[in-house]
């Protein structure tokens, strides 16, 4: 079990299109630490002093290392994957706002709410956010998946 997602929100099996309907929301939760922010930079080699250097960090607007937007927004990645459409899904696009920064240890929450259903394209189109411990949306966006069940 991946403790980022509740026994609510998992989807192993994945659903098929015509399982997914306008308004299904499913969440999941992840306090961001340090070793996410170095993990993360380490892999994509975007080694930022903003994300990685404290006193760098501490003379930009942030007064605080903070984390790339794009780890924030991959939480979307494991909506569509283990949530909906869950398993087999293809994830077709993602259109993103970042809208506030993340810091060590902000809690975030990444929802995906379904908005429209394309049956015969098995394509449906998701509201997704980010918001943190405080309610403030941190990213705003829309995703398009494909059931391919």
């Amino acid at each position: 079990m991946n403790p980022l997602i509740d026994d609510n929100s998992l989807n192993m099996s994945g659903y098929s299109i015509d399982e997914i309907h306008v308004g299904m929301k499913k969440s999941v939760s992840k306090t961001i630490t340090e070793s996410d922010i170095y993990t993360y930079a380490g892999i994509i080699g975007d080694i930022n002093p903003l994300h990685v250097n404290e006193e760098y960090a501490k003379n930009t607007r942030f007064k605080t290392r903070i984390a790339h937007g794009m780890l924030t927004a991959s939480f979307f990645s494991t909506l569509v994957g283990m949530c909906i459409p869950g398993a087999d899904a293809i994830y077709l696009g993602q259109t993103l706002k970042f809208l506030l920064p993340v810091k060590i240890g902000d809690t975030i929450t990444a929802t995906g709410e379904i908005t429209k259903v394309v049956p015969e394209k098995k394509i449906a189109y998701m509201k997704t956010t980010v918001v943190n411990q405080r309610g403030e949306l941190v990213i705003d966006g829309e995703a398009t998946v494909m059931a391919t069940k």
